[in-house]
């Protein structure tokens, strides 16, 4: 097939490339930067923003299927950036295809969109999104999301996936922050870290990006649904952070924090960055204490149906991979 990947240049975006490659699809990377390993794969790449919305088009151009990874992520900063990229950017990308005659968009969407701000356990796809976004992030995913799967019809088919925490071996973000807060004796637990959370080892969030492209055409049970993926083993989080340490020679975390103590310490650095009109993001926010103190796991039962998915690499799998 030929695919357009767009975030071709990130950490799921290279896994993703490296599978199509494999198995012989003609790759086309969408991205600002530049990427020599994706040259070295023979990967055509397009270097601009998705919110310049011809050069979006010219990028589908010849393509049988679109996967939008690209997205402004995390939970800091005005909400047009946001609009823009992740809203914006989708439109222009749904554009896109329905004026080169993409029959295929596969969109990564994200649990954040449907987070309360509480405990979330073995919910599906069922649950709505709720009245008021924990951040902006949340919303603009939500709202991309519902831009696609609206987008579905006879011409173009259209999937949306939802990656819980997808972690693994070149992780640029998670797991070296976690080191990191390790080393310098700055790592600690939400409460008594019991809660359990679901994560995704690359691999498998590849795989299903995969997966969801062969199911899809128009009228299959894919077409025009979100589905959560994960690794399907809701791990406590204590339990997940030693996992990780451990892969890196480093003791378990000792360390705790009550929630309600992170939230206040979240709101208190919000308020003194913006009081300061500082633009980066506070070491903790209030959201940022909310995901971290919060059972978070999903039920996957759609995703094996529908798409196939089995998650074929499993966390300890995972973890010696990354500890080799």
């Amino acid at each position: 097939m030929r695919a357009l990947v767009t975030g071709g240049g990130g950490f799921l975006g290279k896994a993703l490339i490296q599978r199509l490659v494999a198995r012989g699809d003609a790759v086309r990377s969408l991205s600002r930067g530049s990427y020599p390993e994706l040259d070295a794969l023979g990967v055509e790449h397009v270097s601009t923003a998705l919110t310049d919305a011809a050069a979006v088009a010219n990028a589908a151009a010849g393509c049988d299927v679109v996967y939008h990874l690209a997205a402004k992520a995390g939970i800091w900063g005005p909400y047009p950036e946001y609009h823009e990229a992740n809203v914006t950017g989708t439109e222009n990308v749904i554009a896109a295809c329905r004026k080169q005659g993409v029959g295929r968009l596969v969109f990564t969407g994200s649990p954040s969109s449907i987070f309360t701000g509480a405990n979330q356990e073995g919910i599906d796809e069922s649950t709505p999104y709720p009245r008021r976004f924990s951040s902006h992030y949340a919303k603009t995913k939500a709202l991309s999301e519902t831009a696609v799967l609206a987008a579905n019809g006879l011409e173009l088919a259209t999937v949306s996936l939802r990656p819980r925490l997808i972690w693994g071996k070149g992780d640029p973000h998670v797991i070296p922050r976690i080191v990191k807060l390790a080393e310098t004796g700055r790592l600690f637990v939400v409460g008594d870290g019991s809660h359990r959370v679901d994560v995704t080892y690359i691999d498998n969030a590849a795989t299903a990006h995969v997966l969801a492209c062969d199911a899809l055409s128009p009228g299959a049970a894919v077409a025009g649904k979100a589905y959560f993926i994960s690794n399907g083993e809701p791990i406590p989080m204590r339990a997940l952070l030693d996992k990780i340490l451990a892969a890196h020679g480093l003791p378990p975390v000792k360390k705790t924090m009550p929630l309600p103590l992170l939230y206040t310490l979240g709101a208190a650095l919000e308020a003194a960055y913006t009081l300061l009109g500082k633009k980066d993001e506070p070491p903790m926010t209030r959201v940022g204490a909310q995901i971290l103190g919060s059972a978070s796991w999903f039920n996957i039962d759609a995703a094996k149906r529908d798409l196939g998915y089995v998650p074929a690499v499993s966390i300890d799998e995972g973890m010696r991979r990354l500890r080799d």
